[in-house]
């Protein structure tokens, strides 16, 4: 039969489905330890960084994909301020991408004197005159080719003539990738 009464339920069904495909699909998040007053006062409900316990691993676990997920999060303290990001992907979505379009923005990070700016620039150096400045900046050119190559790769960013930053978008992926490197 097709009444009301049915139409309405396969609609519920249908809908249920749909809501447990996007759940299923959506990056996971993270329940962050709590904070330093919180752990003072004695609240200890969430593990901290210093745990043994994996609690942003769990949460991937609990909430990830069939396929599994990457998350990387993290806060930096900066002269610039507090930059917090989190970031997950599941691993279906990672492997059907075509990596071959990331290769500019990698590569861009494939130069000492490029790692280099970054970090310069993440420490509060942001002027081209500081940029120049630092060691094995042999002359005004090279300076200039390098800022722009991490320009164009969306590492960098000049919000002013002369002046760069690092977008708040691009600093915790950045790290990320440098934690990566160095395992």
């Amino acid at each position: 039969m097709n009444t009301p009464s049915d139409r309405t339920e396969r609609r519920i069904a249908a809908l249920e489905a749909r809501l447990a495909r996007l759940e299923a699909a959506a990056p996971a998040a993270h329940t962050p330890p709590p904070t330093s007053a919180a752990r003072r006062a004695g609240a200890d409900s969430a593990p901290s960084l210093t745990d043994d316990r994996f609690w942003a691993l769990e949460r991937v676990l609990r909430d990830a994909p069939a396929a599994g997920a990457v998350l990387y999060t993290g806060v930096a303290r900066l002269p610039s301020g507090e930059l917090r990001w989190q970031m997950g992907r599941g691993v279906d979505d990672l492997l059907g991408q075509d990596w071959s379009e990331l290769a500019g923005t990698l590569a861009a990070l494939g130069h000492p004197v490029r790692l280099q700016l970054l970090r310069a620039v993440l420490a509060g150096t942001t002027s081209t005159q500081g940029l120049q400045a630092l060691p094995d900046m042999a002359t005004t050119g090279q300076l200039y080719h390098h800022l722009k190559e991490l320009e164009s790769a969306g590492w960098l960013r000049s919000p002013r003539r002369g002046e760069y930053a690092v977008p708040a978008e691009r600093v915790i992926p950045l790290l990320a990738i440098l934690s990566a490197a160095m395992q």
